[in-house]
This record gives C-alpha cells, sequence and structure tokens, in this order.
C-alpha cells in the first residue's frame, strides 16, 4: 500500500494508485489532525456564523440555517448540484478525481468528520467508481458538478461502477456492507468544494503527455536513421549554446537514442572531406525543419509539461476548500483556494504544447509518405504495385484530419470565462473544460503516434535497415512491429490503430 497525507503525493505515486490501481492507506497523524479540526470547527462554529455551516451558498449566503436544517443543508447541496451531462468520465480520469480530493481533504483543514476520509480510500481500494459525467464544471467555487456526484455516492446514492459493472449505488453498500458517510458539521460543502476534478484529470493528461513527448523523441531518432541524416543538428556543441533546458534535454536524449547507429552521418566524412566534386549535390546538406530541429522544438513541448507537472502536483497536495478550517490559529479563513486558475491556464498551455508535437509528427509522416520529399521511398512507402496498391495512402487522411482537429481544440478555455450564480461567480476558470479538452488533444495524438509509427516501421522494413539501426532504436522497432506491423497489403488499418494506443500508453522507452 502507498501511505498517503505524511508527505506530499508525487506524480509517482499518482501514478501507480491512479494507472495501476495500488490501495491507499491513511497517515494516522493525518487523521489525527483532521480530526483536531474537525473538533475545533464543531465548538467555534457554535456561537458565530461560518459559510456553508450555518448559512446558506454562494449568492445565498445571507441566508441564516437553523440548527435544525444545517445536517439537510449538505445533503441538499449534494443532490441539487449532480447536475453533470455528457459523457461519462473514463476510469481513469475518476481514480484520478477521487485521489486528489482525498489527498486535498488529508490535510486537515476541511473540518470534517474521518469517516469520510475512510470512505474515500475504501472507494479507491475496492474499485467503487462514481458516476461522474464530464460537463458541468466552471472551475471556481470548485468543481461542484463533478464533485458532487462523488458526494453523491458517498451519500450511498446514484450509481457506481464496480468491476466494469454500473450498478445502484445502495445495492453495492449491501454487498459491501458500507453505510453512508456522516454529515456533522460541513462535509458536503467539503466534497464539492475543490479543484481535484480538473486536477485530478490534469494529472491522467500529465503523464500521458509526457509518454507522448518519449515516443516523440523515438520516433524523431528513428525517421533521421531511415534517411541517413547527419549527426550535427543533436550534437552537444550545437546544442548548448542555445541555454534553453529542454532542448539540451531532447538532444542529450537523441545523442543516448542514436548511440552506435550505422545509418546516422557525419558531416565531416561527405562535406568537410572528400567533397563531391560537383556543381549540384544529389544529397542535400540539410535536412527537413521536422529532422533537424527536433531539439528545438520538442524542447519547449519538455519544458512546458515539466513546469505543468509542477504546478498540479502543488494543487494536489494544496488546500483547495473553503472556508479553511485553522485549529493551529483558532480561526476559520474565508477566501478563495477554490479557484481553479492555475491548473486551467497549464492545461491550455499543455494542450497547445502536444498540438504541436502533434503536428511535428504529422510532418514527418508527411515526409516519409511524399517519395519528391525523402526520395527514397516508393510513394507512401507502398511496398505493393504502384498505382494497384495504395500503402499509407488512407491512413494519411487520418492523421491529417485529427491533427487539425487538435489544432482548432487548442484555442484556450482560461480566459473563456462567463459570469453565473447570480454574478457571485463574476470570473471563473473554465479548468475542468479546460483539462478535459487537453485529455481529447492527448488522446488524438496517440492517434497520430500510432499511424506514423506505422509507417516509420514500414519504411524500416522497405529499406531492409534493421540491423543498422542502433540498439535502442532496434529494440523499440522489434517491440512495435508486434503492435504496428509494416504494411505490405491493402486491408483495414482501423483496427490496428485504435488498439495499439493502450500499448503506446504503457510502452517503456
Amino acid at each position: 500500500m502507498i501511505e498517503i497525507g505524511f508527505r506530499q503525493l508525487s506524480i509517482n505515486d499518482f501514478e501507480r494508485i491512479v494507472l495501476h490501481d495500488e490501495a491507499v492507506t491513511l497517515n494516522e497523524q493525518a487523521m489525527d489532525k483532521a480530526r483536531l479540526n474537525h473538533e475545533f470547527l464543531k465548538e467555534f462554529s457554535s456561537n458565530k456564523i461560518i459559510y456553508g455551516v450555518n448559512t446558506g451558498f454562494g449568492p445565498m449566503a445571507q441566508y441564516r440555517i437553523e440548527d435544525k436544517d444545517r445536517l439537510q443543508l449538505q445533503v441538499n447541496l449534494i443532490r441539487s448540484h449532480c447536475t453533470g451531462a455528457g459523457p461519462l468520465m473514463a476510469d481513469s480520469l475518476i481514480r484520478g478525481i477521487l485521489l486528489c480530493r482525498l489527498n486535498t481533504l488529508l490535510l486537515g483543514y476541511s473540518g470534517i468528520e474521518q469517516s469520510l476520509l475512510y470512505q474515500l480510500a475504501y472507494f479507491l481500494n475496492n474499485g467503487i467508481l462514481p458516476a461522474i459525467h464530464e460537463l458541468g464544471s466552471v472551475g471556481a467555487s470548485g468543481d461542484l458538478v463533478q464533485l458532487a456526484q462523488v458526494g453523491l455516492a458517498l451519500l450511498g446514492e446514484g450509481e457506481v461502477k464496480v468491476n466494469g459493472n454500473w450498478q445502484p449505488t445502495n445495492d453495492v453498500f449491501r454487498e459491501f456492507n458500507l453505510l453512508p458517510i456522516k454529515i456533522v458539521a460541513r462535509e458536503g460543502l467539503a466534497i464539492i468544494n475543490g479543484t481535484s476534478s480538473m486536477t485530478g484529470i490534469g494529472l491522467v493528461n500529465i503523464i500521458r503527455a509526457k509518454q507522448l513527448e518519449r515516443l516523440a523523441i523515438m520516433a524523431s531518432c528513428m525517421i533521421n536513421e531511415i534517411v541517413s541524416s547527419f549527426d550535427d543538428h543533436f550534437a552537444q556543441p550545437l546544442n548548448e549554446v542555445k541555454l534553453h533546458e529542454g532542448q539540451r534535454l531532447i538532444a542529450t536524449a537523441m545523442r543516448r537514442i542514436l548511440d552506435d547507429s550505422l545509418c546516422i552521418r557525419k558531416r565531416d566524412h561527405i562535406y568537410y572531406s572528400n567533397i563531391p566534386d560537383k556543381e549540384i549535390f544529389a544529397d542535400k546538406v540539410q535536412e527537413y525543419y521536422s529532422l533537424r530541429c527536433v531539439p528545438q522544438i520538442l524542447g519547449p513541448v519538455s519544458d512546458t509539461l515539466s513546469f505543468a507537472e509542477k504546478v498540479l502536483i502543488d494543487e494536489a497536495n494544496s488546500v483547495n476548500d473553503n472556508p479553511v478550517i485553522s485549529g493551529e490559529h483558532s480561526y476559520v479563513f474565508h477566501g478563495g483556494n477554490f479557484h481553479g486558475d492555475y491548473v486551467s491556464l497549464e492545461m491550455d498551455k499543455v494542450k497547445i504544447a502536444i498540438t504541436r508535437l502533434c503536428m511535428l509528427m504529422e510532418r514527418q509522416l508527411n515526409f516519409l509518405l511524399n517519395d519528391h520529399l525523402n526520395q527514397i521511398l516508393p510513394p507512401f512507402v507502398n511496398g505493393g504495385k504502384l498505382g494497384f496498391n495504395f500503402g499509407l495512402q488512407g491512413a494519411q487522411f487520418t492523421a491529417t484530419s485529427t491533427t487539425a482537429e487538435n489544432q482548432t481544440l487548442s484555442n484556450p478555455m482560461y480566459v473563456h470565462s462567463i459570469p453565473c450564480n447570480k454574478d457571485n461567480q463574476d470570473i471563473v476558470s473554465m479548468g475542468t473544460n479546460a483539462a478535459l479538452m487537453t485529455r481529447r488533444v492527448i488522446e488524438n495524438t496517440y492517434i497520430v503516434m500510432a499511424i506514423h509509427l506505422m509507417a516509420i516501421n514500414t519504411a524500416i522494413e522497405y529499406l531492409g535497415i534493421e540491423e543498422k539501426l542502433a540498439p535502442a532504436t532496434r529494440q523499440c522497432y522489434r517491440e512495435l512491429i508486434v503492435v504496428l506491423p509494416p504494411v505490405k497489403e491493402d486491408k483495414p488499418l482501423s483496427g490496428i490503430i485504435n488498439s495499439s494506443v493502450d500499448f503506446l500508453k504503457n510502452m517503456t522507452l
């Protein structure tokens, strides 16, 4: 089990729990702090006005709630905000949301009764996934709609998925001998008032995006081998005079991957000595940008993902509730930690970065498929009869249209605030929308990547250069051809493309 609550949750912890179903256990000191702040809130609020404890919510906070109605108020809040629409979220996203909400509540500043923490951990450890619809959050006052759907399940209502099947939550509670969480003070508000939906989705996005970065580096190395590129565009002296860390990291990775390649050429063997005695060189002195400028193009992508990871991990380890219950200060602080601007902006940046990565892969694919550009392969890497067979012509249409969709989706959500909630929420983040659009861009890019890698595999086989590849790219090629075999004859490729995505997401590089 992974113990949470005694130190900051890392991206590695998140991946192991959310994507690999590892179990969690709750740190006892963190639970003690949560209990003490809960007891403090009960005492502190007995003769004071505390938002969401004895008041209404949002623009209705001016209304005092009678003591006899306080507990029902919390239930009403959850039920009334279960207005999510559209598709249900993927299992990994739901697990990410549960973990992020559990982790922030475990910090102890929400004043909640402990059954809520135990129940969230139980859901994670036993694969009980609330039905959460994608649409509904404006990303300020938290992800109210998505997290209300979590709260509904914690109350034993609505539907949950267990072992791949959707079931009424009350039936699952009977099966697992569970009870609804206790409502004591502000548990309903504490569940829904935070950024855990956008953050959980965002962290899954970061993990998937960084794998795309690794795949793009590998694909770029392989296409450089296919066309026997020169080695100076990823050489250390060239890249160290540019001060961007991402560029240097990409160039270093390319040098490591291409070490001992028999395909990559050195410029001094051709153009610095034994110079061809011709007015027009048959060979190009420099490669096209999509091959030669990989460190400069993927470098900013790498830097963007690294910074976004830090921001989202900080958010996952932050208190994003309101009000903040602080027994240490003997005070309840009212503010706006639920606002999702940090996540929204980073998701827009990641979306743009991954679209750029996708564009690079699509341009490299076009280079392979256009015989006038590469001058060593048949049109569309067609190993059959030209005119009669089609090679990867059809697959390019999918790659091109999908890249175009990414370009349109890359318009930012961060600047599209629309006031709502009687203008109480007069500027909002749209963070969950941004995260979900980024997820769409990432999923699209895996499709483009699959098509590109299929073309690379086909070109390597056509040229018969497997044994000349660097050890790293040769090993990658041998793993990839199992799921993305070279195209030799005309056949439907949809099944191969779609089924390869999960393999690419989990491939070790």
